[in-house]
């Protein structure tokens, strides 16, 4: 009981067994089994979203083609959601995720992300918060909840 309010009082780590800091892994990954660097690594924050706002671009961009001369409005949104899902099943990337480097994979396992594991990584995604909240791999609650992870290609 003592160890269960000492973790409330005093954070997480206070809950770990003695001797354990919750730092034993030494960069982002290392439980995945990915590299630390180059391929197949886990990408930082900064690549993640610069691909995440190019594929955003571009779906407003394909948007616009189609409502020309209005707005977009919500269309970019349903065109983004498209792509988000089957770009990730066909090529295991979006438009976004290419320019910068990066291809979304399964965890532990050899074999394509399917179309259900791709609708769920982007309804997860479209809600945003999901896709804010990281563990210490870097894996958004998105890439839990669908058993993926992202990963740079160079």
């Amino acid at each position: 009981m003592s160890r269960n309010i000492g973790s409330w009082l005093y954070g997480p780590s206070a809950a770990l067994p003695d001797g354990e800091t919750g730092t034993e892994n030494t960069y982002k990954g290392e439980r995945l089994g990915l590299p630390q660097h180059g391929p197949g690594s886990m990408p930082s924050w900064l690549r993640r979203s610069g691909a995440f706002f190019a594929d955003l671009l571009m779906a407003a961009g394909v948007a616009a083609v189609f409502t020309f001369p209005h707005a977009p409005q919500n269309w970019s949104l349903l065109v983004w959601f498209i792509v988000a899902i089957f770009a990730v099943v066909l090529f295991a990337f979006t438009p976004g995720q290419a320019l910068f480097g990066l291809r979304v994979q399964r965890v532990g396992v050899d074999a394509p992300v399917g179309l259900w594991r791709s609708a769920v990584r982007a309804g997860l995604v479209f809600l945003l918060i999901p896709a804010a909240i990281w563990d210490q791999d870097g894996r958004g609650l998105h890439d839990k909840a669908s058993g993926t992870v992202v990963v740079r290609t160079r």
